[in-house]
């Protein structure tokens, strides 16, 4: 399941965050591939562990605990922090799959990878190029979206962004571990949940048939859910 999210940040609030961003020093971004996608990944992340990835990091958990349509797609557990990388002309990162378990750099926890996230901090005529292709069953998906907002998909998906031909293209990227292991059970969920959402707007949070579907897509969770 591929779900985008619109506006997670305000237009307001992306030339802030790109403001710092832009004055931030960057790294190589092989030194945080592994052993196969090293030979594929040519970009810049900020460290990790810097005050500037951090400081945004914290905003970004902080909005999307704020963000219901989120929270309904991805049921998250615990998250990675989050990290920034950079496309300038001539980089990419080759197709590849998200490592299982990664480990959290401060805390050295170990998180199984459920959900790859990305949120956009450039426009997309600020770029040619950089195109997030996501594989699927049904084929393949491109992802350029508007600066602030958001995209997340399975960690299991083949994926990669295509080469950069102009521009620079910004983006925050992370994963989480979800309640839910199953992808497939997790679509299920946020399919109800959207239409008990709907149902409730048309006909009151305490109709009898929203209050059954409510109480099945809990159950539903109880019975899927590792917490």
């Amino acid at each position: 399941m591929l779900v985008t999210i619109p506006e997670v940040f305000t237009k307001d609030e992306v030339r802030s965050i790109r403001d710092l961003l832009d004055r931030a020093n960057w790294d190589d971004g092989r030194k945080t591939a592994g052993a196969q996608s090293q030979s594929v990944k040519a970009n810049q992340q900020l460290p990790a562990t810097g005050e500037t990835a951090q400081k945004l990091g914290q905003m970004i958990l902080n909005r999307l605990g704020e963000t219901p349509l989120f929270l309904s797609a991805a049921l998250p557990l615990r998250f990675l922090p989050p990290m920034f990388n950079k496309y300038e002309v001539g980089e990419t990162f080759g197709v590849h799959v998200d490592n299982a378990i990664r480990v959290n750099p401060h805390t050295a926890e170990r998180l199984r990878t459920d959900l790859s996230m990305t949120i956009f901090f450039s426009e997309p005529d600020e770029y040619d190029g950089g195109v997030l292709e996501v594989e699927h069953h049904y084929g393949t998906q491109e992802v350029k979206l508007p600066a602030g907002d958001m995209v997340l998909y399975p960690s299991t998906s083949l994926h990669q962004v295509t080469p950069v031909t102009r521009g620079a293209r910004v983006s925050s990227f992370f994963w989480l571990q979800s309640m839910v292991r199953s992808d497939q059970q997790r679509s299920i969920l946020f399919d109800l949940d959207q239409t008990i959402q709907t149902l409730a707007m048309q006909s009151g949070v305490e109709d009898p048939q929203v209050v059954r579907l409510t109480g099945i897509y809990h159950n539903m969770i109880r019975e899927w859910s590792e917490v």
